[in-house]
């Protein structure tokens, strides 16, 4: 099994722009805007299915099972695969939000999973924000009076985003973004989103999104305090137990040899060749992913003009113990 590409999954939004297109080169299908492309998801709302090759037109559901041993290697295995790795254009603001763990999911989003996510800012816009995790000495009481004056946002730690930024966003993060945002985001394979405050927004047909106070207040961790931009240690961004994310500037040739476990790169800006041990060559430009099966992992990037990658590693089968869909 080499390398694949999967179809990127293009999802309307109403506070999306047309970014995906403009500086991702994504074919976006009709006018309006769009905030996300799904670029690796096995989540049952979309399952990515391979675009190239001989394997195309399989979905990520089958390579997981059938194919389990060239996909995952070393790596965690799960019949579902479990990161869903998406581009989002948040041209207006996205609204506050948390996620719960996987327990928390259990009991309060039936059938889905957690969901602990990370981002990587690609462009920011002048005025564009970031809100993550809770002023310092907000608690519950204080948030819930904010929130009955729609005043929310006196809670909320802001900063202004800058491209390069990279936010980890563990569950139960009070979060939002907004105000031309162009950011990848890696996270668990999870829907469990809970809605805190949608800025009194209207949508086309009238009608205001659903919120969910209750269970965002069951599952926001009080603890965790205001979350700024991680520190990167040296190519390495984020390292959990669900991914790691490393980002490399590539200006001349770079080996990977295998360590046995599948990987995702993205092509966060410019043009790079890939080529494995076994043959596969393809040029990759910005906005393209793909997913390097461990069957493929003897792999070496060189730039065409220069390149920026994200890699997002999975983790290893140690972290299968303690998961109720794994093979």
């Amino acid at each position: 099994m080499g390398p694949l590409v999967f179809r990127s999954y293009l999802r309307p939004m109403v506070w999306g722009q047309r970014r995906l297109e403009t500086r991702l080169r994504k074919a976006l299908p009709t006018d309006g805007p769009y905030g996300e492309a799904w670029e690796v998801s096995g989540h049952r709302s979309h399952v990515s299915e391979v675009d190239e090759g001989h394997l195309a037109g399989t979905s990520l559901a089958e390579l997981c099972t059938r194919h389990a041993d060239d996909l995952y290697g070393e790596s965690a295995r799960s019949a579902v695969f479990p990161l869903l790795v998406k581009y989002l254009d948040a041209h207006d603001w996205l609204s506050v939000q948390v996620h719960p763990d996987d327990r928390q999911a259990k009991r309060l989003a039936p059938g889905e999973g957690g969901k602990t996510e990370a981002w990587v800012v690609l462009h920011a816009e002048d005025g564009a924000r970031i809100w993550a995790g809770l002023r310092a000495g907000v608690g519950p009481s204080d948030l819930e009076r904010h929130l009955d004056r729609g005043t929310v946002i006196e809670c909320l730690h802001a900063f202004t985003p800058k491209a390069g930024d990279c936010l980890f966003l563990p569950a139960g993060t009070v979060h939002a973004v907004g105000g031309g945002v162009l950011l990848a985001e890696v996270q668990q394979t999870s829907d469990a989103t809970f809605r805190l405050y949608d800025w009194d927004r209207v949508q086309p047909d009238g009608t205001r999104r659903p919120l969910h106070i209750a269970q965002s207040l069951a599952v926001i961790d009080w603890d965790a305090g205001p979350v700024n931009p991680v520190v990167p240690r040296g190519d390495e961004l984020v390292a959990c137990k669900f991914f790691a994310l490393d980002r490399f500037a590539l200006d001349r040739a770079l080996p990977f040899p295998s360590t046995g476990r599948a990987t995702i790169w993205l092509v966060l800006a410019g043009r790079a060749l890939l080529r494995t041990k076994a043959g596969y060559e393809r040029r990759f430009s910005t906005g393209e992913t793909v997913l390097v099966p461990a069957a493929a992992a003897d792999l070496e990037w060189l730039p065409d003009a220069g390149a920026t990658l994200l890699r997002v590693r999975l983790p290893d089968r140690s972290r299968t113990a303690d998961d109720p869909a794994a093979i």
